[in-house]
């Protein structure tokens, strides 16, 4: 893998990871303000921890292990760096079930948040779309059917996959939604530190699905997922506790992430059905969009 390659890898998923993780910053940061010094401290150090190692960590390593579970424990976490033709084989070999469930996740994740959630709207056309959130289900009904029909002519488990990535959408967006109903309560300084500690890290696993599943549109490299991502958290971590009244003024920074994702969901489902796209065009595409509504949102901010 080329150096150039690595590095826009690497910023790209920390790019990424940070602005796609805006919203989990913001509960992160309202939550902390009600908690003792001791409890915040504890969150921070080891709450990061959980969320680098394990989360980003594990995560990627245990899904690249059971779509390819030939190449072991050891070989799931080295085969983007091996010159084992067997490890590499068995990585090609997998891969398209691997992009095409998260693919379809990302996918379902954009359009939930077009048709469904409150925004503030970055583009023409947004308000029409969340006007008819009706339709949402339809939409995504729609797409799964196409996906799942194009994927039964190349392979069984492509298909599955397909099925496998709207219903882990389905599962994360319960927590989610679940999630902002128990806020407010945890917002009360009556509730345990321990309860809302608890609280912060089933919420912070839950949504670094969407950023784990992203990360496989840029690389499928486990060394450098933990890296970009992990470096992406501590960087979510010292926003939360520092800078989140200021990143709160950059309005457009979710539109940003979420037409991102878009793209991001739909590169992984090209290259699952074939359509190799380098890995350096993800990196500068996320720049590229996500620049864009930055310099939207800092023009409105002044």
């Amino acid at each position: 893998m080329e150096i150039f390659s690595a590095i826009a890898i690497i910023l790209g998923l920390c790019f990424f990871e940070v602005v796609s993780s805006v919203d989990n910053a913001v509960i992160n940061a309202e939550v902390l303000s009600t908690m003792g010094q001791k409890a915040r401290k504890w969150f921070l150090l080891w709450g990061m921890l959980f969320a680098v190692f394990i989360v980003r960590g594990l995560l990627p390593w245990g899904i690249i292990f059971a779509t390819a579970p030939s190449l072991g424990p050891i070989g799931a976490l080295t085969a983007s760096f091996s010159s084992d033709p067997h490890a590499l084989a068995a990585i090609e070999e997998a891969s398209p079930i691997l992009l095409t469930g998260g693919g379809i996740f990302l996918i379902f994740l954009f359009f939930h948040w077009l048709f469904l959630e409150p925004k503030r709207y970055g583009l023409r056309g947004e308000r029409f779309f969340h006007a008819q959130g009706v339709w949402f289900y339809a939409i995504i009904s729609i797409i799964l059917s196409v996906v799942v029909w194009l994927a039964l002519k190349q392979s069984t488990y492509m298909a599955f996959a397909a099925v496998i990535g709207s219903t882990a959408f389905f599962i994360t967006h319960g927590f989610k939604q679940n999630a902002e109903a128990e806020e407010a309560k945890l917002l009360n300084v009556s509730r345990s530190d321990v309860s809302k500690i608890l609280y912060l890290e089933v919420i912070d696993a839950t949504f670094s699905i969407d950023g784990v599943l992203g990360a496989f549109a840029f690389t499928l490299s486990i060394p450098l997922i933990l890296l970009g991502s992990g470096l992406g958290a501590i960087v979510l971590r010292q926003l939360t506790i520092s800078n989140i009244d200021k990143i709160k003024k950059y309005v457009y920074l979710k539109n940003g992430a979420m037409y991102s994702i878009l793209f991001l969901g739909s590169i992984m489902l090209l290259n699952g059905f074939g359509l190799h796209i380098p890995e350096w065009i993800t990196p500068i595409i996320t720049f590229l969009i996500v620049g864009y509504f930055f310099f939207k949102s800092k023009k409105e901010a002044v």
